[in-house]
């Protein structure tokens, strides 16, 4: 799976007519279903609320341009609360939609069948990215990192920039006597989640605590709320190492290569697209559910293991035909080619596979009304 990348000014051109299509017919599902809103040629109305994920923010701005274009009675709401804000949301009813960087937990599952019906939610994704390790080194705009040596950094057993850790790896580049500020995410967290998850499976030695969407409180450095608090506390601090979803990183900030076996591979979307291929579906689901397991410790090096999918979290019923079809309107154009094209433009994401995108549609069209 290739990324795309298009100049934005082509993307909205992409994106109009890709949406014009979907709101005249439908048609643009792999497995030759027709969305139910669109298939009379009529065009949905209404409001859509989504809270959620920071990191697919940048995507959701240009999945709201091309949406609206093509279904001007439509407004679209979006609070990048965090993913776990999200789902909380969700789960009271307050949102039709969830944007999440990290799947539904079973115990969020049951909860949410008490909005959703008694087959409950289900996770979609729709946005693949890369997580950036990222710094602000002045003079230094690349760095070789093993998994072992980020976790040291992480835990404060790493404190220079011009430690021998990081030195061994990068023969040649002048490496400062300069502090290592260490700067986290403060509220819950996706990203904080795929990134604790990297650390477990790939420093085990080294990062002893479990995966989860709340950084250990027990560690040193600075903490900011969501991926932009975070990627200005970096830029601001001379010496700042941090992860964040890879739309938010600036120019002006560094990228670390990762090891992968005897190889440090570059950030790149078509990288989080092969570890994404490599992943597996997670075990235990529902049918229409499509969370992943992700496979963190690759060994080929085509892959860029520090990866996250961010998901799409909907009921599969709402209580009326309208809202149900606005949904499925919504997150059918979302994993559409022209959705996909449109958030790799404005987020530099992965679109997501023609296998998995057949399957969200699927999915997608399997939304009903509560009976």
């Amino acid at each position: 799976m290739k990324a795309l990348r298009f100049g934005r000014l082509s993307a909205v051109a992409v994106v109009a007519a890709g949406v014009l299509a979907l709101s005249a017919c439908g048609s643009d599902n792999a497995t030759g279903t027709q969305n139910s809103a669109a298939a009379s040629g009529s065009k949905v109305t209404g409001t859509l609320t989504g809270t959620g994920s920071s990191a697919q923010a940048s995507a959701i701005d240009a999945w709201k341009q091309g949406f609206t274009q093509a279904n001007p009675g439509v407004t679209v709401q979006y609070s990048p609360d965090g993913s776990g804000a999200g789902r909380k949301t969700f789960i009271s009813g307050a949102s039709q939609f969830a944007g999440s960087d990290a799947a539904m937990k079973p115990e969020e599952l049951t909860s949410a069948k008490q909005v959703c019906g008694p087959d409950g939610a289900m996770d979609i994704p729709v946005y693949i990215s890369p997580i950036a390790v990222t710094f602000n080194v002045p003079g230094v705009k690349e760095l070789n990192l093993s998994p072992d040596t980020i976790a040291k950094i992480f835990r404060g057993a790493v404190t220079k920039w011009n430690d021998p850790a990081i030195a061994a790896d990068n023969s040649g580049v002048s490496l400062p006597d300069l502090k290592i500020t260490p700067v986290h995410r403060s509220d819950d967290s996706g990203t904080t989640q795929n990134f604790t998850e990297y650390l477990a499976a790939a420093a085990p030695s080294v990062w002893t605590d479990k995966g989860a969407q709340t950084w250990p409180s027990s560690l040193p450095g600075e903490n900011a709320k969501g991926t932009s608090g975070v990627v200005k506390t970096v830029t601001d601090t001379p010496g700042a190492f941090a992860y964040a979803d890879d739309s938010a990183v600036t120019s002006s900030l560094g990228k670390a290569k990762v090891k992968v076996g005897d190889t440090f591979v570059a950030l790149s979307a078509e990288g989080a697209a092969k570890a994404v291929a490599l992943s597996k579906p997670a075990a235990g689901r529902a049918a229409n559910d499509l969370a992943l397991n992700l496979d963190r410790t690759p060994t080929d090096s085509s892959a860029y293991p520090i990866v996250l999918v961010s998901y799409h979290v909907v009921c599969t019923s709402y209580k009326d035909q309208a809202t149900a079809d606005l949904v499925k309107a919504w997150e059918t154009y979302v994993v559409s080619d022209a959705g996909q094209k449109a958030a790799a433009s404005a987020a530099k994401s992965a679109p997501l596979s023609s296998d998995l995108a057949a399957k969200a549609k699927t999915a997608i069209e399997s939304i009903k009304v509560k009976s």
